[in-house]
């Protein structure tokens, strides 16, 4: 028994999807069609994946009857449109993240996904990570007692002019609804939200076009606040090289820190409120350090997608969990137009009319988009970058 499969939007992600697939490397996935807007990339799907049926409109392919899976490696403004549709057809989903642009119509999303009774996957592969899981496992243990603060510094998602310049959709409002935020950072975006939980309010500062001739943000600083009264930075940026990544969280009982391929962990002998106000007299930090490993994070979340609709397995990144990494992005885009601190959730309406006014004013770059290469492999930027 095995999944039928079919891949919407084969750009770079989506022909490295379908190389992995065609060549059978997910177990129990069979790759059945592919689909493009671009009469040129049909052409040369035909010659790279031989006897592979080819559709025009994702529509088309939704309603061949030869998919029970579909892989959405579309622009983001098309996530939740084709996830919807092929929900409704009864076709279970896995989404690239994010999983839109914003959150408003994500109720109906969600709703259509538990009335279909389907998988409804978003492939958000770094928490595959050794070091990510093994931090949620300790914070879900209480060994660093109650979380205080966290601090991530990601700024290592360096992109040059070049990047941008590939896809004319790039660091568009109009098509692609953000930049760092909204398309390297909702893994570290969600892995936070994993890790700390949800954030009440945020404050955020967002440099638009900084280092690069781009309309949306290639720089943005977040201050979070959380319920318990615990605060979070985030700081992500295209332009620093070679930039840094570096997660801290301090809990009363301990502190982890995750940075150049290594975890390391500092329990404390007793709870630092007791020892604030003298109920033990001193505090002795006992530290492990556990080392990363190599893994394949995309294939991961395809195999977990796979087993899951054959087997029930649980998924690593179910959609409704995807749905925070996205209202923190919109939470701060929205504080930073306003230029004051937001509540969370985030006004829905509010956010959509201010990002339909951005999308109306939306500009090509001023330089012809490069053409893209598919070479049909996974790049280790996709992957955890320490």
């Amino acid at each position: 028994m095995k999944v039928k499969v079919g891949i919407i939007g084969i750009g770079n992600i989506g022909t490295a999807h379908a190389s992995a697939i065609y060549q059978g490397e997910i177990d129990g996935m069979e790759l059945c069609a592919l689909c493009d807007i671009s009469p040129q990339r049909l052409a040369q799907l035909k010659e790279e994946f031989p006897g592979v049926p080819t559709f025009a409109s994702s529509d088309e392919l939704i309603k061949s009857n030869l998919v029970d899976a579909i892989i959405i490696a579309t622009p983001h403004y098309f996530h939740p449109v084709i996830a919807l549709e092929a929900l409704k057809a009864g076709i279970h989903v896995l989404s690239e993240k994010p999983i839109g642009a914003y959150t408003y119509g994500m109720d109906e999303l969600m709703e259509a996904h538990k009335q279909s009774g389907k998988v409804f996957s978003v492939m958000l592969n770094q928490r595959a990570n050794k070091l990510f899981k093994e931090a949620k496992r300790i914070i879900d243990s209480g060994e660093i007692g109650e979380i205080k603060r966290s601090v991530w510094i990601i700024t290592n998602w360096y992109r040059t002019q070049a990047y941008y310049n590939s896809s004319d959709w790039r660091a568009t409002w109009s098509d692609e609804g953000g930049g760092v935020l909204m398309n390297q950072a909702p893994h570290n975006l969600d892995l936070w939200q994993w890790l700390c939980g949800m954030p009440e309010r945020v404050y955020a500062i967002c440099a638009f076009g900084k280092h690069h001739n781009i309309e949306v943000e290639d720089e943005a600083t977040i201050i979070a606040e959380y319920a318990n009264g615990a605060s979070g930075v985030f700081i992500a940026s295209t332009g620093d090289y070679p930039g840094t990544n570096r997660l801290e969280i301090t809990g009363t009982k301990g502190r982890i820190v995750l940075e150049k391929g290594t975890l390391t962990l500092q329990r404390f002998s007793c709870d630092e409120r007791l020892f604030c106000y003298g109920e033990c007299e001193k505090i002795e930090i006992d530290e492990q350090v556990i080392l990363d490993e190599e893994y394949n994070g995309h294939e991961i979340i395809l195999q977990n997608f796979t087993n899951a609709i054959l087997y029930g397995e649980p998924l690593i990144a179910p959609a409704g969990e995807a749905i925070n990494s996205l209202i923190i992005c919109n939470s701060a885009y929205l504080s930073a137009w306003k230029g004051e601190m937001v509540s969370l959730p985030v006004n829905e309406e509010e956010y959509l009319e201010l990002l339909k006014q951005r999308a109306h004013d939306s500009h090509q770059k001023s330089k012809k988009a490069t053409k893209s290469t598919f070479e049909g492999t996974y790049k280790n930027r996709w992957n955890t970058n320490w």
